[in-house]
């Protein structure tokens, strides 16, 4: 069974910074997009960066320039480096990655961390 562990989630001051991090584990023959969501109460999850297994990134315009997406293949991670934190970047932080597993490709995601800005 595959499974997403997030970490790194927090209380942070406006203007700082927090490093989410993002495994995956269990029986995984390939790994293809993986990326970030945010979802605050009320709302739908949202894209909030993505990145190819040849390393192509996409952010959400709210993020551009404040945020950077990475990944390590060989640890089967992807990382989310969020700089100059808003208030508004207050959510819960969802891994997504799309893997082939034992038997398919299928869509994971992790349980989520949450991500809190103070003003």
């Amino acid at each position: 069974q595959v499974q997403l562990v997030e970490s790194g989630g927090g209380l942070v001051q406006a203007g700082g910074s927090l490093r989410l991090s993002c495994a995956a584990s269990g029986i995984i023959f390939r790994i293809d997009d993986m990326g970030w969501y945010h979802q605050v109460p009320g709302k739908q999850r949202e894209l909030v960066a993505s990145i190819t297994s040849g390393g192509n990134t996409n952010y959400a315009d709210s993020v551009k320039g404040r945020f950077t997406i990475s990944r390590d293949n060989a640890k089967k991670a992807v990382y989310l480096q969020m700089n100059s934190l808003k208030p508004e970047d207050t959510a819960v932080y969802y891994c997504y990655s799309r893997i082939y597993g034992l038997t398919s490709l299928a869509d994971y995601w992790g349980r989520g961390t949450q991500v809190t800005v103070s003003s």
